[in-house]
This record gives structure tokens, C-alpha cells and sequence, in this order.
């Protein structure tokens, strides 16, 4: 179970002591759908699945997205009588199958939710979806109220195949502001500042990072920090893109290089390989004071909260963007993680499903009463001026969330996510060999370059 699929969703939830477990295990179970509109059946595709006009719409159960999500389609039904979307939800496991079987058979949903990226891309290279970039040429007001960093994991070969929604999750450096007090040092400010303050924190008995290393894709996140803050978010683009050797580019081996020199630097906490990202336990050692600072997704924010004792109620727990490298390329505005959730239409669809499924991207997704129900559930959507309904007394980690996606000129979509599965578990395997200090940044890059186009 990756934490990045169900935690992260749950934050504020976690923060606030309420109950999750039911959430936890719809995301990760795998039995089958949940039919939320009469007309919607678990083996309906587009046409029998919306006869008249309408739409058939396939996404996830889990809470609180289920009911935001139920939400919004309940409210375009009422708007749209002669022409509704019939919903089907399924869980996480079960839905990746079951879309894969139904594209298959062409039996596919009208609407097709996804997560972009490299399922996306499969998804085009099939001829599965509609290329939506006329329709956003043609509609720039809906282009313009999302933040402009989510539309790159929409985006194969230059055109734009799904709808960015829902709502964002960036990575960010976590710190402890009492360890940096005992040291009398300030936050990093550049890669130079990081690899200063590692003997530093070492002889006070401070580990300078946390790392659940044995989870490999909690290593990966720095990897994507390091390629775009010396190379720019166009080195790891190459490698998406399928160009040959993109891996071996020189920004490319400098990041592995780097990375590398922090762990033989005594940068992570001792024995890093062994802690589990799933036990959060990673997290403990932040707010037990063992570790000084942690790179992570912004889903821990309510576990730590919740069992950090008076770590963030305290002040004590601080938060940014990963500093820039000097001499790199990439703008230290730029984020990584999670940058949306996605929306196609089925290439096979009728005309008149294709235009119900666009008037209610057009007219129910991100709406306000959307905007709300997200910010509500203790998440950032992705449309802009959002931040002015963000309240409560988690407002200043909000409104960081925000200006950190809304601010960034690339978010680069986690690579695992991003990249076909294939790739995504050869890289997984070499980034473990990396950080173990078992293989060079070369092999590491021939390893990658190996299975490009793959």
C-alpha cells in the first residue's frame, strides 16, 4: 500500500483524530464497483451506460473523495436532466483492472479518471482518448482558473488529453525548528547550506535527514529534486519522452553524484534502509527530535500532527521548498509530487457523450461548491484564487500548499506515477542500489537508458 494513494487524502482527517481506517481500506482493497447512479452497471461502457445523450464516468471510492466526488456529478445532474452522467465507482486496485479489461473490449466509460503521466500515455499511444487541445484553445477561461503546473502530466507529445482536477499534493523539506535551535543554524537555503549543516547536525547526535528508505519511492523524491534544481525539469521530460540515453545526460549523473555524496556524507539517519515509510516511521523520527529535517509528500502533515504530540500544535514543525543547487538550471519555484488528478473522454465515445463529458468539465468540475468540499477535507484543489476559502487553525500550512503548487512553473509528476510500469519498477530497484551505494551514478543510468521506450 503506497502511502501517496490513501494518507495523503486524509491528512487534515488524521489531524483531527477522526476515523480512517474504512477510507485506508477502500483505496487499497480490490473487490468491485460502487453503482451510485441507477443507470450505471459494473460492466456498462460509454453507450449503455448513458443512453440519451449523457455520459458514463468511472473513478475511485474512498472517502472523502467519494462523496466529493458523488457530489459533484449529483449537482450537474440536476442542471442537465436530458443529459446526466451515470456513475460507477470501484476501488483503487479493482478499477486499474477493470479499466485496463474495458479499453480492451471497447467497452470503456465516457469519462475515464486517471492519475496522467505514464497511464495517460499508454492510454494515447492506444488511441483510446480524445485529443481535448482544441477544446481548450477554444475555451481559455477554463485553462486559465487551473494552476498552469497541472496540465504537464496531461500533456503527451506536445497535446493536451485530459482535464486536470481535483486537487494537488506537493513534496516538500520538513524540519524541526527545536534541533536547528541547538546547533544555532537556519533552514537551508541552497544544496551548499545541506551538505554544511550534515557534520553539524552529526555532532550534536541529530541526524540531519530522515529517510523510510526501505519504501524506495521516499528515496526518489530526492532524485526529482535534484534533476530539476541542476538540470530543470527538461532532463527528466528527455527521459518521459523516451529520448535515447536521456539518463546519461550531465545534469542527469551530477544529481546521482550528489545524492550520493550526502549519504556518504552521513546525511540519513543511520540504518535508513531498513525504516518503512508505511509505519511512519520516518515521520517519528522527525518529531521525536532524532532527525533534523525530512524530505516528504505533504500527506504527513496530519499524521504528524496527530502523533507528534505538541510537534506542530507547538510551532515547532517548519516547512519549504527544497532549495536550489548553485550553478543549476531550475527555478527553486518548482515543485514535485502529486500535481492533480485527470480526466479523458473515451476516442470511442459518441459526439453527444463527448459533449456531455466536456460541458461538465466545463461546468462541475472545480466548481465552487467543488472548491469548498476539497478545502473542506483538508486538501488544496487545483484552481486558482482557492486560498481565499481556506480558514481554520491548519490555515498557514494551506495556504503554503497553495502558494508552493500555485507558484510553481513545472511540478513534475512523481516518477513512478509518471513513468510505464516497467520503467517505474527498474527505476525503483536502481534508486534502492543507488542509495545503498551498491551502483555509480553510470550504472544506474544504464540501468534506466536500458528500458527507455519500454
Amino acid at each position: 500500500m503506497d502511502p501517496r494513494t490513501t494518507s495523503r487524502r486524509n491528512f487534515l482527517a488524521l489531524a483531527a483524530g477522526l476515523p480512517v481506517a474504512a477510507a485506508t481500506l477502500a483505496a487499497c482493497g480490490s473487490s468491485g464497483p460502487s453503482s451510485t447512479n441507477p443507470s450505471a452497471s459494473a460492466g456498462g461502457g460509454g453507450a449503455s451506460a448513458a443512453a440519451g445523450g449523457g455520459a458514463s464516468y468511472w473513478t475511485l471510492t474512498g472517502q472523502p473523495q467519494e462523496a466529493i466526488r458523488k457530489a459533484t456529478v449529483d449537482r450537474f445532474n440536476a442542471a442537465n436532466p436530458g443529459s446526466t452522467i451515470a456513475l460507477t465507482m470501484f476501488q483503487n486496485d479493482a478499477y486499474k483492472q477493470k479499466i485496463k479489461t474495458a479499453l480492451g473490449a471497447g467497452q470503456a466509460p465516457t469519462i475515464l479518471w486517471g492519475w496522467g503521466g505514464g497511464g495517460l500515455k499508454s492510454w494515447v499511444d492506444a488511441n483510446q482518448v480524445e485529443d481535448l487541445t482544441p477544446w481548450f484553445d477554444s475555451k481559455p477561461e477554463i485553462k486559465n482558473k487551473i494552476f498552469p503546473a497541472a496540465f504537464g502530466a496531461a500533456t503527451v507529445n506536445g497535446k493536451l488529453y485530459a482535464m486536470p482536477g481535483e486537487t494537488v499534493t506537493p513534496i516538500v523539506l520538513f524540519y524541526d525548528k527545536r534541533s536547528f535551535e541547538k546547533i544555532g543554524a537556519q533552514p537551508p537555503q541552497s544544496w551548499g547550506d545541506i551538505m554544511d549543516l550534515v557534520p553539524k547536525f552529526n555532532a550534536k547526535g541529530i541526524a540531519p535527514f530522515s529517510l523510510g528508505g526501505q519504501s524506495r519511492w521516499t528515496n526518489m523524491m530526492w532524485l526529482e529534486f535534484l534533476f530539476d534544481r541542476i538540470g530543470g525539469p527538461e532532463v527528466f521530460q528527455a527521459a518521459f519522452d523516451g529520448e535515447k540515453d536521456a539518463w546519461s545526460n550531465p545534469a542527469a549523473i551530477q544529481a546521482l553524484t550528489e545524492m550520493q555524496k550526502l549519504i556518504t556524507a552521513g546525511g540519513f539517519v543511520k540504518g535508513f534502509s531498513s525504516v518503512t515509510a508505511d509505519s511512519n516511521a520516518d515521520q517519528a523520527l522527525l518529531y521525536t527530535g532524532k532527525a533534523a529535517m525530512m524530505v516528504h509528500g505533504a500527506w504527513t502533515y496530519g499524521n504528524m500532527k496527530a502523533s507528534g504530540g505538541d510537534f506542530v500544535t507547538g510551532g515547532h514543525l517548519g516547512y519549504m521548498n527544497f532549495p536550489g543547487v548553485d550553478g543549476g538550471k531550475g527555478d527553486p519555484s518548482n515543485s514535485v509530487g502529486n500535481p492533480g488528478q485527470y480526466y479523458s473522454i473515451s476516442a470511442k465515445a459518441t459526439d453527444a457523450e463527448k459533449e456531455t463529458a466536456k460541458k461538465f468539465f466545463e461546468t462541475a468540475i472545480l466548481d465552487l461548491e467543488e472548491q469548498k468540499a476539497w478545502i473542506g477535507s483538508g486538501n488544496i484543489p487545483i484552481a486558482k484564487g482557492s486560498d481565499s476559502l481556506i480558514s481554520g487553525a491548519d490555515a498557514d500550512w494551506l495556504k503554503f500548499q497553495y502558494a508552493t503548487a500555485s507558484g510553481a512553473k513545472s511540478f513534475v509528476q512523481s516518477w513512478d506515477q509518471a513513468l510505464p510500469p516497467t520503467q517505474a519498477e527498474v527505476l525503483l530497484d536502481s534508486i534502492a542500489k543507488l542509495f545503498q551505494l551498491s551502483i555509480s551514478p553510470q550504472q544506474f543510468a544504464a540501468n534506466l537508458n536500458a528500458v527507455i521506450g519500454k
